[in-house]
């Protein structure tokens, strides 16, 4: 398999044409100026150790030089190997509610932006754990598959919102049943996973303490974060704040006392958010004291670079560039490489 790492820089090959035509037109017009001054071939006679052929033969060898160079900056590669490694972590799920009442304003900007902030810096510090994302409402969605590609973990983090999910409402056993079936199937030991779910807890539709019990038999912890104020908040979705079939405002208010029976069940924590932490800190400081499992990560990777190559040849062009006069040398007239007469 053949690549450049850094194809961008190819654009740079467009300036040896460039190059090209400005030396056609220098020549040009040093033959215009020349032809003032009398015929070509006397002025050949009159100028004996002068040599064209030389001149461009130096000028190939600095275009050859610097397409050599570019080419090497754009990094070639070829092959690549199969590596695995071992490393020993936690596989955890995040299980984040992006329900309307994430919304709600008792955080600045709002809920879910200050979780999607958290989880950013959270990615950010992770090192050999996998991890993987799911969103939910009244529905979950897998949003993240396990990885332990932190970079493309992050990128997925930025792009929560609620319309990842169609349905609205807040189904936490929905998603923790999707968070449970979302583990990689190379952990066997289940001491090794963990589900961090991050809600203000208002549970619509199902029974999430049940699945939360067969979590604990599967030997799952579930951690759970608790955002949100007891006072609660309006909601604002464009502009417009909601209001129910009275036409009251709709106040979000943190449901506790389910978030803690869960993280209870399954011997996990529960951590109520607050102005200064969201609370993934104390959540990771707990999850690290746990015994770890073994990981298998497989990655494609290693390319075998080829740009030195090419920089040596272009520092041997420039070698020759630098050694070939471009004028004729008395000593060595009987060579003639240059075909002149």
């Amino acid at each position: 398999m053949f690549r450049f790492a850094n194809p961008q820089y190819l654009w740079l090959l467009l300036a040896v044409p460039v190059l090209i035509a400005l030396y056609w037109l220098a020549a040009r017009n040093r033959r215009r100026r020349l032809a003032r001054f009398g015929h070509p071939g006397i002025l050949e006679e009159l100028m004996p150790e002068v040599s064209t052929g030389r001149i461009a033969f130096k000028f190939i060898l600095f275009c050859g030089a610097v397409t050599l160079v570019v080419l090497a900056a754009a990094r070639p590669q070829f092959g690549s190997k199969l590596r695995e490694e071992k490393a020993r972590g936690i596989e955890m799920m995040l299980t984040v509610d992006v329900s309307n009442s994430m919304l709600a304003e008792d955080f600045q900007p709002n809920r879910l932006e200050r979780t999607k902030y958290a989880i950013g810096k959270l990615f950010e510090g992770l090192q050999q754990d996998r991890v993987g994302l799911v969103v939910f409402a009244g529905e979950p969605k897998v949003q993240l598959p396990i990885t332990s590609d932190y970079r493309m973990a992050r990128a997925f983090a930025r792009r929560i919102d609620p319309s990842l999910v169609s349905v609205q409402g807040t189904a936490i056993g929905k998603a923790l049943e999707q968070a449970l079936l979302s583990f990689s199937g190379e952990t066997e030991q289940s001491h090794g996973r963990v589900i961090i779910l991050i809600t203000d807890g208002e549970n619509h539709d199902d029974d999430a303490i049940a699945v939360a019990e067969r979590a604990a038999q599967m030997g799952v912890k579930i951690f759970t974060i608790g955002i949100g104020t007891p006072e609660g908040a309006p909601i604002q979705i464009g502009g417009e704040f909601i209001k129910d079939e009275n036409g009251e405002m709709v106040v979000s208010k943190l449901g506790e006392e389910m978030l803690a029976k869960i993280a209870d069940i399954t011997g996990g924590v529960y951590v109520r958010s607050s102005k200064q932490s969201i609370g993934l800190e104390e959540v990771v400081k707990a999850i690290n004291e746990m015994e770890q499992t073994e990981l298998s990560m497989v990655r494609f990777e290693e390319f075998n670079e080829q740009y030195q190559y090419l920089l040596i040849a272009a520092l041997v062009l420039l070698l020759l560039e630098f050694v070939v006069l471009d004028r004729r040398n008395p000593l060595l007239a009987h060579l003639n490489i240059f075909r002149e007469k």
